[in-house]
């Protein structure tokens, strides 16, 4: 496997701060949540700046594209058309930023007694093949990424993935909460790893959003990332819901150890 690590800032991380973390911990990339004080105008008005110190610290840039207040499958078409324009846009400053791809949720706030969930499930996957059509002309991959309790668990992403020409990012902590123990997502790797680029590496000790360190929680990182090819060469990025920049590092040195076995 020659997969490039990074990790995922989280709300209002200072993110100077965690470029900064990320060249010391010899990280490959950031990836900067667009949401909060990253969200995508705020990115504009310090392009420059952004780029360069990226650029200084030799690191490449991924990005969590905004979920809240967004809705890919709403069966209002304007908030549809809507929240699609904003993320056109977001991709728009991520690209310009030098990303080259970006996470992206596929769900929507719909009140679920009132519409049929496949519906729904149409309004995304037309919202993913244009907002994939868009990226395409910056050069951008779109990571749609399972979500649970969501129109796009990884029990139904074999559609997403047959029906669009998107990437997936599997969050870890997402599959099991769906319900996959550690060799279940290894069995989902094992079918899907061709359109699979990115991963969040989402420990949990339970069927629960934990985003714990690396190592912390009781999942078989082993298995899952050893159910990849041999010639996989996506990206592994460290979900660890955290302000404090020691447990990135210690994420990374058990991240590193388990990669250095492979």
């Amino acid at each position: 496997m020659d997969a490039r690590t990074g990790y995922v800032t989280q709300m209002n991380m200072d993110l100077d701060a965690a470029i900064e973390a990320a060249a010391e911990y010899e990280f490959d990339y950031v990836e900067a949540m667009m949401d909060g004080d990253t969200e995508r105008r705020r990115l504009d008005e310090r392009a420059d700046e952004v780029r360069r110190a990226l650029d200084d610290r030799e690191l490449d840039l991924l990005v969590h594209l905004p979920f809240g207040g967004i809705d890919l499958g709403s069966p209002f078409e304007h908030v549809r058309a809507g929240s699609v324009a904003e993320q056109k846009a977001a991709i728009d400053t991520a690209a310009a930023l030098g990303a080259e791809k970006g996470v992206l949720h596929p769900t929507t706030g719909a009140w679920s007694p009132a519409w049929d969930s496949s519906s729904l499930r149409d309004n995304a996957l037309n919202s993913i093949r244009e907002l994939v059509a868009h990226a395409d002309e910056h050069e951008f991959e779109v990571c749609v990424e399972n979500i649970p309790r969501s129109l796009f668990r990884t029990h139904e992403f074999s559609q997403l993935l047959a029906e669009t020409e998107a990437s997936m990012t599997l969050d870890t902590g997402h599959a099991r909460m769906d319900g996959r123990d550690s060799g279940g997502i290894a069995s989902f790797v094992e079918e899907h790893g061709d359109r699979i680029s990115h991963v969040h590496l989402n420990d949990t000790r339970q069927a629960s959003d934990e985003h714990l360190p690396f190592g912390a929680g009781n999942l078989d990182f082993e298995r899952i990332l050893g159910a990849f090819p041999d010639d996989w060469t996506g990206t592994l990025s460290l979900e660890v819901f955290t302000f404090g920049f020691d447990y990135i590092e210690t994420s990374k040195v058990h991240l590193d150890a388990l990669l250095d076995e492979r």
